[in-house]
């Protein structure tokens, strides 16, 4: 509905939901304020029951940002990110988001762009590079964007 998906819905199915940020091209249905100088727009469904849960209860997407200042290993708790309160409007405890003693959940999702069809584009590796890259290469057939 919010994006135009050209790949096929196995493929989604194989990464979502997961730690994997799609980049699609974005429909004329999603708001143009939600990043508006881009013609493609990240998908993401978390394998969190918390998230997944509030995301059904809401009517629309959700535009969301991650609990951290860029560049930063990503926070998994509530109180690893409390010298931000102050700047935002509500903050939701559901919980952690994964193991806090692992390096590897804070790199955040891996994003990969799948904007051009039959090539995929990694734009931050995150904590799912390998078995997302070997999906989408051995699996679909799909090629780096630079071949």
């Amino acid at each position: 509905r919010y994006c135009r998906v050209n790949v096929p819905d196995e493929l989604l199915r194989d990464l979502l939901p997961g730690p994997v940020t799609l980049v699609l091209e974005r429909s004329e249905e999603l708001n143009k304020d939600l990043n508006p100088f881009t013609s493609l727009v990240g998908v993401r469904i978390p394998d969190h029951p918390f998230m997944r849960d509030l995301a059904r209860a809401c009517p629309g997407p959700l535009a969301l940002t991650s609990a951290n200042i860029s560049s930063q290993g990503s926070t998994l708790t509530v109180l690893e990110f409390q010298d931000l309160w102050p700047q935002l409007s509500l903050v939701i405890d559901g919980g952690p988001i994964g193991d806090i003693q692992s390096p590897e959940c804070r790199l955040g999702s891996t994003v990969v762009d799948l904007s051009v069809s039959g090539k995929f584009s990694i734009i931050r590796p995150g904590c799912a590079l390998t078995p997302t890259v070997e999906i989408l290469k051995k699996k679909y057939g799909l090629v780096p964007e630079s071949s």
